[in-house]
């Protein structure tokens, strides 16, 4: 099988891309706009780029032609919040993942628990094991979506998913976004350690 992206339509491709390109990260981002109205809605084109400074990025696709309010708010204001989602959460994630019209709080519409930032406006997601307070960092307009990349300020871990200094992976459970609607989580790890290479050689 041969799939060419200039003969088949966006869509499907991107349908291949989701289903090939997993388990993906779920960003659970948290805004609020320019009025203090609170949104919050899962990206799963989401990953690390760096650690100094440490920033993260997320593509936040347009929908029909349009910004997200996800995206509108960030512009506005510069600042949100990823929140994990672990296996807990993966219901509620899911019924704010709705194209839902700009005027409804998923927070309350997914009986979520909105808490306050340290050094943002947008709220944590109290339900979330772990969450990155971020700053806008830059924004970039690439197709039909815009590649936003924050720099985290500060970061909140729950006390029982944190052991020896790290978060320990197979008490956080996290959730991973997969083709279609299927979801993973983690429960086993593999460990492979690298080769030590003697770099005088």
């Amino acid at each position: 099988m041969i799939l060419d992206p200039g003969t088949i339509s966006p869509g499907d491709f991107y349908r291949f891309m989701i289903s090939v390109i997993v388990p993906r990260p779920i960003a659970f981002v948290s805004t609020t706009d320019a009025e203090g109205r609170h949104n919050v809605a899962p990206f799963s084109y989401y990953n690390a780029i760096t650690n100094q400074p440490p920033l993260i990025g997320i593509s936040i696709n347009h929908r029909r032609g349009t910004p997200k309010d996800t995206y509108r708010n960030i512009e506005q204001t510069g600042e949100f919040v990823v929140n994990t989602v672990d296996e807990a959460l993966g219901a509620r994630m899911v019924q704010t993942s709705g194209e839902w019209p700009e005027d409804v709080d998923e927070f309350r519409l997914a009986g979520l628990t909105p808490v306050a930032s340290d050094l943002v406006k947008p709220p944590r997601v109290g339900e979330s094991p772990i969450n990155l307070e971020c700053r806008l960092y830059r924004s970039i307009e690439l197709g039909a979506t815009h590649f936003v990349v924050g720099e985290i300020l500060r970061a909140h871990v729950r006390d029982d998913v944190w052991s020896e200094g790290r978060v320990d992976i197979a008490r956080l459970k996290p959730l991973g976004r997969l083709g279609g609607d299927g979801y993973s989580v983690v429960r086993d790890v593999i460990h492979m350690p690298r080769p030590k290479v003697d770099a005088r050689k």
